[in-house]
């Protein structure tokens, strides 16, 4: 009895260690997600936006227009001050960790973008030509924010607000939420600077943020749902199963005409993959009827999870 019971507190010892381990490995790449989302974020903002007097929307928008009305305040510097009450307010509803990896993931943004503004001032913007700082500007800011929402944080400002949101409109996109929110940000832009050119410069920077931060987040879209109708129900499914890996649903068919029962197959897969299910259909059944379809979100295993979602 006594050596089943060590047995098992070696077991339980071995369990927990490995549970320690598995949860230090999770943090340290929390971790980096949110360094690196950061750092990226910030360079976008430091090197191709702020210098151009483009604008990220948002806090860091506000903050862009502050530093270019009163040149002391730096746009980083700004951003810190501007987020306290949001930090206040995402402690209250989704609590400690939140916190801390808001915080850090802003003000590590925050000092970031001071940091290079300062000591690469000679060297900024890297691009004189707007459109361009636009293209890479946007792309580069929803890679970072793309980063630290993977880790479970945000960089503060409206991140915190479009959480906020989301818990009671889950169905939100949150790049369609950042659109609305910046485009507000735009149009003030354009009044404060009486430019119109950089405001809709801005639009651009905008858009392409927008459909990386798509990207980043859930992957692309590509996916097709299919339905087959054959006489060969069977062997078709078992081919898409066997050879390409992919889920077949079987569902209960009548045609009108004939009154006879049928198979119905449904599967969906990723884009690149449709072309082998249409080419393994028709080897099986050349006289195969097959309705294609695009669908814009697919969840489940094999493709998002539902956890995404949150974002």
């Amino acid at each position: 009895m006594t050596g089943t019971c060590q047995r098992r507190g070696a077991v339980n010892n071995m369990l927990a260690s490995f549970i320690t381990k598995l949860n230090k490995k999770l943090l340290l790449r929390q971790f980096l997600l949110m360094t690196a989302g950061s750092i990226i974020y910030a360079t976008a903002i430091a090197c191709f936006i702020d210098p151009n007097k483009l604008m990220a929307g948002g806090v860091t928008g506000v903050s862009i227009i502050i530093n270019h009305l009163v040149s002391w305040a730096k746009t980083g510097t700004v951003m810190i001050v501007l987020n306290i009450p949001l930090f206040a307010a995402g402690f209250w509803k989704f609590g400690k960790g939140f916190l801390f990896n808001t915080v850090y993931a802003t003000v590590l943004a925050s000092l970031s973008i001071d940091f290079i503004s300062a000591w690469f001032a000679d060297h900024l913007p890297l691009t004189d030509d707007p459109l361009l700082a636009s293209l890479i500007g946007g792309a580069l800011s929803a890679v970072g924010l793309g980063l630290v929402f993977h880790a479970g944080g945000t960089t503060g400002g409206t991140d915190i607000i479009i959480k906020l949101i989301r818990l009671r409109y889950r169905h939100l996109k949150t790049s369609s939420v950042f659109l609305i929110v910046d485009s507000v940000i735009i149009a003030v832009s354009a009044i404060v600077f009486g430019n119109i050119e950089l405001a809709l410069y801005s639009t651009v920077v905008l858009v392409v943020s927008s459909r990386v931060l798509d990207f980043v987040l859930y992957g692309p879209n590509g996916a097709k749902l299919v339905y087959i109708i054959s006489d060969k129900p069977d062997e078709i499914a078992y081919r898409l199963l066997r050879e390409l890996d992919v889920g077949v649903t079987f569902l209960e068919g009548e045609g009108a005409y004939t009154k006879k029962a049928k198979k119905v197959l449904m599967c969906a897969a990723r884009k690149q993959v449709f072309p082998k299910i249409r080419a393994t259909v028709t080897e099986v059944d050349d006289m195969a009827f097959m309705i294609v379809s695009s669908a814009q979100e697919i969840f489940g295993e094999g493709f998002k999870n539902y956890k995404s979602m949150d974002f």
